[in-house]
């Protein structure tokens, strides 16, 4: 379908900086053709002096609904009229929706990797879960897998970023919460009772595609890994837990179900999570098949790479 520019589209947009690389607008733009609705997802390129008025901006022009990457995740809440428990909870808020002349915010981040794990035969419930990494993307899937676990582990190079992060958990909820080191001491013990390893840090992407926190001998076939990077597709970590018979998840599943998110809070209709899933892989020149053990990617070329 292609859509016909009028005073009735409805406009919607991913606002960071830098912006050029995001993969939202090919995501959502392939959602609302699917779907024939009059309305077009953009990607606008926001500096930190601008937010304010990026948000002014949104309200007096009526665009519908915004996502937000970095930096602005947490800057945009002063000027929101609302947010929901999990961005609050959180400080951060990745989707804005225009509702009666208010903005309201939410956090899609969670859920997106929740429902990564769910649709990939990978449910948490009463599950051993191990997190690496402490920062946004981390405390966004431990506040949406905790309700899930049985047990939650945070290591993070600053132990006491991952003691933090735990502390608040624990004042929430009562669920075993174990904190420690990103050392290959740190990581080799608690890897060992471990059901679902979750890489929330930015080691293995590229350019640095050669390096993982995990060594071969600490993987097995029992574990369900998921990194969060999806450039590259294969980190050298997801090479490794495919070559031990582990379950792999790739990192562009929570892309797509955190954006099918939040569609759904600004459409009100179910997102159509396959076309999502088939525009970006097609845009990034991958294809994906499904295994008995998980998702498996690999890389492909066109005469569009």
């Amino acid at each position: 379908m292609t859509v016909t520019i009028s005073g009735r589209t409805g406009i919607y947009a991913v606002i960071g900086d830098p912006i050029e690389h995001s993969l939202s607008p090919i995501m959502q733009n392939a959602a609302f053709n699917a779907l024939n609705m009059k309305c077009i997802y953009t990607a606008f390129r926001v500096k930190s002096s601008d937010v304010t008025n990026a948000l002014a901006g949104m309200r007096a022009l009526g665009v519908l609904g915004l996502n937000v990457t970095m930096p602005h995740k947490e800057a945009v809440i002063a000027h929101l009229d609302w947010i929901e428990e999990t961005a609050k909870f959180l400080n951060s808020v990745n989707t804005i929706q225009l509702k009666d002349e208010k903005l309201l915010g939410y956090s899609t981040d969670g859920i997106g990797a929740l429902m990564a794990l769910r649709e990939n035969r990978a449910d948490p419930q009463g599950k051993r879960v191990l997190i690496l990494g402490a920062g946004g993307a981390a405390r966004a899937m431990a506040y949406a897998l905790i309700k899930e676990a049985d047990e939650i582990a945070i290591l993070n190079r600053t132990v006491l970023e991952a003691e933090k992060l735990s502390e608040t958990l624990k004042s929430k909820f009562n669920k075993k919460i174990i904190t420690g080191s990103l050392s290959p001491e740190s990581i080799r013990e608690k890897i060992k009772d471990t059901d679902i390893l979750l890489n929330a840090t930015s080691v293995g992407m590229k350019p640095n595609i050669n390096q993982s926190l995990i060594t071969p001998d600490n993987l097995k076939a029992d574990l369900t890994v998921m990194d969060l990077i999806y450039n590259p597709l294969e980190t050298q970590l997801v090479k490794y837990s495919k070559a031990a018979g582990a379950r792999v998840i790739s990192g562009i599943e929570m892309l797509i179900y955190q954006g099918a998110a939040a569609f759904e809070i600004w459409t009100g209709q179910q997102a159509p999570v396959q076309v999502m899933r088939k525009a970006i892989l097609e845009q990034k020149c991958w294809s994906v098949g499904y295994e008995r053990r998980g998702i498996s990617v690999s890389s492909w070329r066109s005469n569009n790479c």
